[in-house]
């Protein structure tokens, strides 16, 4: 089974503090279903289209399990202290084998 990737562009962030607030809760809900954070910043460099977003990449077992991990109360709380406070895009993609 291929692993799986959540990934997280920010758009912008209204409020620095509703972020860290949320990191503090985001963090061990995605790791209680074994996520690992392999990517989190801004980039150093951007090419073609030039966003330079702030941009997470977490790697789990399936795409299912990252799936899973969204939708998990202990992460939907954490969403909620950010939410309307941060514009962002969440993508989960398969893996390759």
């Amino acid at each position: 089974m291929p692993k799986g990737y959540w990934i997280t562009l920010y758009h912008s962030v209204s409020d620095p503090a509703k972020l860290a607030e949320y990191a503090k809760l985001a963090g061990p809900a995605i790791q209680a279903f074994g996520g690992r954070f392999l990517a989190r910043g801004n980039p150093v460099r951007t090419y073609e289209s030039g966003l330079s977003q702030r941009s997470i990449v977490i790697e789990f077992e399936s795409v299912d399990r990252a799936i899973a991990a969204y939708e998990s109360p202990g992460y939907q709380a954490a969403y909620q202290v950010l939410k309307g406070h941060a514009a962002r895009d969440v993508r989960f993609v398969e893996g390759m084998d």
